[in-house]
């Protein structure tokens, strides 16, 4: 599975508006739409959106969110150092609850930065995180402790 397709495994698809977990509208792949709303290109490319997107479209968004991301995580000094499981690892995280939510795991990321994989796996069970998405989050933890993406 690629980047891509792990995370709407854990985010779902739904090609009309929905509100997530935490009270959201969302669409496509996990697209918080109250967060990050739609740019203008965005925008010209799906039309009216509340009436319902493609799964094209959805990826076309993901791919953009993904890139936020991206770029936000490239701020971690240790990121261009791991391997790219674990740099999924902390973008499926970034993707789920946002640079912010994910810079609060001070003590995994420390962990993770000093290549402790296995104190880095056991902080991100400690969270809220594990208890809002416990099979999500138990996926995550076991990929920064191993290295190994399993279903």
């Amino acid at each position: 599975m690629n980047w891509e397709q792990r995370l709407e495994y854990h985010e779902g698809f739904s090609s009309v508006p929905y509100y997530c977990t935490e009270h959201k509208l969302s669409i496509g792949i996990g697209h918080n739409t109250e967060a990050r709303p739609f740019t203008e290109e965005e925008k010209k490319a799906i039309g009216d959106w509340k009436k319902g997107i493609t799964k094209n479209m959805a990826y076309m968004i993901l791919r953009n969110d993904m890139e936020i991301c991206l770029k936000d995580l490239r701020k971690l000094g240790f990121w261009y150092y791991l391997d790219n499981e674990r740099r999924y690892a902390l973008l499926d995280m970034c993707f789920q609850m946002g640079y912010d939510g994910l810079c609060k795991f001070k003590k995994m990321l420390e962990a993770i930065r000093v290549k402790d994989y296995s104190e880095a796996s056991k902080q991100c069970l400690d969270s809220n995180y594990h208890r809002q998405t416990p099979k999500r989050c138990e996926r995550i933890a076991k990929l920064i402790r191993t290295g190994v993406w399993e279903i």
